[in-house]
């Protein structure tokens, strides 16, 4: 497929994201921006919430992983099921209950108003680092297999692509990618359908039963080494705590939930989405084992895979195969159909939970009585966000892992870490914490966790922390918070959160 059919198609697609823009923002204000005047229908907010959870890092990355990981990421799968459970039946009535814009509003209450710009400066900082990773990996196939042919940077095809966003998610925020996510989800599976039936034909079913197998279609556990940082338990605990922490606590997600009619609505939205997604990222994986198989078929794919930047190249096994592979122009569109999507499912609510939290916890533009001026902020909040975005994703270009999944879990594994720890001491207790006291548990146990980290190898021989660090720096935070509590009635210690 040539560069010029392939930006073609994402302008013709760009163009239908436009319109939808246009029809869902008129007369929107602050209000729509943020909540989508809690109108939205719960089967659309839950086949939407499948594209903006698997983004573009499953679309590219999950396939590639199964070359050096087999189907071990299921592990994590597992974990996650559990993890949206606790999310529908514990935090979203918890939220409801509060009628909460932004969910970090609810630290304001439990704690104080330092507490509550605290947890949201982790949000920001963790879904900026988690949203630049995301779009770095698209746009760094755009620059690879489109834009490098015309002589274009990388940090045009980063430009490019946090421009189109801007533009059509500036009016209308939440609203809009209701519905923008909705045909973007749908667009990610039926690239991911279509790419599995013509692979799988081009194969053939004897070979690829076999071959699936030898990459652990059946044999999802890593049961051998308890050291190992992917042993099984890690990686369901792994799973279980990341959900929680990236989905339950991470405004980005919850925003679309809190667009619900009713914490009814909001309950059933989550738990198809989640039963629904199991399977979809079994079938990614599934993909990423046939892509693995047609490539020892291929030698001049082979050839190329092998001269690509070994930090990129898993991420990369998708886009050749269904750009260079020979499987026909339909791969190659819904491939590329299904890769934007996967970029501005995920990014654009990103970009508008990012001016959410900003304007909302922040600067406080809910609260304004003028109206105009409020709505005046957010909009410059919003430029502000996309262009903070576009630096980290430049800096992320610079400091990669072996493949993106692995990095922006490891960084949550740091930023998410104080945020459950904040919120669940308020949840099942009811001590008090001075307000002025909670940056020093949500600052030094993170900076203690990366030092150990660092020095991990040196301490233990055999055993390596995994992705349930996630979950060890929130039950930290949550010991440090317990430390510096007292009871309610302990008049002599009490000091109201609201003077702190």
């Amino acid at each position: 497929m040539s560069g010029t059919f392939i930006l073609s198609i994402i302008i013709v697609y760009f163009l239908v994201l436009l319109i939808i823009a246009h029809f869902t923002s008129k007369e929107a204000g602050n209000t729509a921006f943020f909540t989508g005047n809690r109108a939205s229908n719960w089967y659309l907010v839950s086949f939407g919430m499948i594209g903006a959870s698997l983004s573009g890092i499953t679309f590219i990355s999950v396939p590639g992983m199964v070359g050096m990981e087999g189907f071990s990421y299921m592990q994590m799968v597992i974990g996650y099921l559990f993890g949206y459970a606790l999310i529908a039946f514990v935090l979203l009535p918890l939220y409801y209950k509060h009628n909460l814009t932004s969910i970090y509003a609810y630290l304001g209450s439990r704690y104080g108003p330092r507490t509550h710009k605290i947890g949201a400066s982790f949000f920001l900082v963790s879904r900026i680092l988690g949203s630049a990773v995301r779009l770095f990996l698209v746009a760094d196939v755009l620059d690879y297999f489109v834009l490098s042919h015309y002589g274009l940077s990388f940090e045009f095809a980063v430009f490019l692509t946090l421009l189109l966003i801007y533009i059509y998610t500036f009016k209308g925020g939440i609203k809009t990618i209701v519905w923008t996510d909705t045909l973007q989800t749908a667009f990610m599976l039926i690239a991911l359908g279509v790419s599995i039936f013509l692979i799988h034909e081009a194969l053939g079913a004897g070979e690829i039963q076999s071959g699936l197998q030898s990459f652990g279609l059946t044999n999802w556990f890593i049961t051998e080494d308890f050291g190992a940082n992917n042993y099984w338990i890690k990686g369901i605990l792994g799973g279980f705590f990341i959900t929680v922490a990236m989905t339950g606590l991470d405004q980005d997600m919850m925003q679309k939930n809190l667009t619900c009619k009713s914490i009814g609505d909001a309950k059933k939205n989550m738990l198809w989405f989640s039963s629904v997604l199991f399977f979809v990222n079994l079938i990614f994986l599934i993909l990423g084992g046939l892509l693995y198989l047609y490539l020892e078929q291929n030698p001049i794919l082979t050839e190329e895979f092998l001269t690509m930047d070994s930090t990129k190249s898993a991420d990369r096994l998708f886009p050749l195969i269904a750009l260079k592979g020979g499987l026909g122009k339909v791969v190659g569109i819904t491939f590329i159909l299904g890769l934007i999507a996967a970029a501005y499912s995920s990014a654009d609510s990103a970009l508008t939970a990012l001016t959410t939290s900003t304007s909302v916890d922040i600067i406080g533009v809910d609260k304004w009585e003028n109206k105009a001026k409020a709505e005046k902020v957010r909009k410059w909040v919003h430029i502000g966000m996309t262009i903070v975005l576009f630096l980290v994703i430049l800096l992320a270009n610079a400091y990669k892992d072996r493949n993106v999944i692995n990095t922006l879990f490891a960084m949550a594994g740091y930023t998410y870490g104080p945020l459950l720890g904040l919120f669940f001491f308020g949840i099942i207790t009811k001590r008090k914490v001075h307000d002025k006291l909670t940056w020093m548990v949500c600052l030094s146990i993170p900076a203690i966790l990366w030092v150990y980290k660092t020095f991990e190898a040196d301490i233990f021989e055999k055993y390596r922390t995994g992705h349930e660090l996630l979950g060890i720096n929130g039950l930290l935070c949550f010991l440090g918070l317990y430390l510096l509590s007292f009871r309610k009635d302990n008049k002599s210690a009490a000091i109201s959160t609201t003077d702190a």
